[in-house]
């Protein structure tokens, strides 16, 4: 096959993945694009990560814009979380700037399969449930530290801010599922740009047709992930992503490490 088709390939694989992933759950797109580009494109790990956090900002965008036509986002919680997000997001970028190739892209590629599994045998299936009752503080102190986290590994990995985010949506702040997966993206629109840009300003420009294919596909299958995902129950949309990450993650370990 040649070889440009065969980019235009795996950028399409990616998109979609990292697209369903989106819209779906909220999670970021660099799960699925960084270890794509990394394993079949030979990409260098840190150009990857970069191109998966430049598709992300679109997808999470218009993931958001969905959710928020339909009532399932929080943006005055968002926007405390955020700032925890951003604040380490940078620091997160800089750290992996001084790990090899081979750290990064199997980190990338295990997380994968390891998300995968966690919606298969763990989903979150609660729809009605409502912000715990606790202080105002008390929700702006959790908000921000869990931001941080966030930030920290989404620059760092390029990778689990989403599914991180939505731990922390679901777990710690009471969100009932859509809602959380709604401001996980109105968040994650952000983080990704920082990213994105810190990655670029470290390293360079990435290939630009790579970059495009990616943003373009990630954007396209994140809408329509999205729009399904505002109508569909819970635990279907968590075997579905489910199913796609542990079968996309089995196959790059594969081809990866055999």
């Amino acid at each position: 096959m040649n070889s440009v088709w065969f980019a235009v390939l795996i950028c399409f694989l990616a998109g979609a993945g990292a697209g369903l992933g989106t819209g779906f759950a909220g999670m970021s797109a660099a799960t699925v694009i960084s270890p794509m580009l990394i394993t079949f494109l030979g990409l260098p790990a840190y150009e990857a990560i970069g191109i998966a956090l430049a598709s992300d900002v679109l997808a999470s965008a218009a993931s958001a814009s969905t959710y928020a036509r339909n009532g399932s986002i929080d943006i005055k919680n968002g926007i405390v979380m955020m700032c925890g997000v951003l604040s380490m997001t940078l620091v997160g970028s800089w750290l992996s700037s001084f790990l090899p190739d081979t750290a990064l892209g199997g980190t990338s590629v295990v997380m994968t399969l390891v998300l995968g599994l966690r919606f298969l045998f763990f989903p979150i299936t609660s729809e009605n449930r409502t912000i715990r009752a606790s202080s105002h503080a008390a929700q702006l102190i959790k908000g921000a530290l869990g931001g941080a986290a966030i930030g920290s590994i989404c620059g760092f990995f390029g990778a689990g801010g989403g599914m991180m985010m939505l731990f922390v949506l679901t777990s710690l702040l009471g969100y009932e599922v859509k809602t959380a997966v709604g401001t996980s993206v109105f968040v994650m629109t952000f983080s990704a740009l920082t990213g994105a840009a810190s990655h670029f300003a470290l390293s360079g420009a990435p290939q630009p047709l790579l970059l495009v294919l990616c943003v373009v596909f990630t954007l396209l299958w994140a809408q329509i992930a999205a729009r399904i995902a505002t109508r569909a129950s819970t635990l279907a949309l968590n075997r579905m992503i489910g199913v796609i990450l542990t079968g996309l993650g089995l196959v790059l370990i594969a081809v990866k490490f055999f």
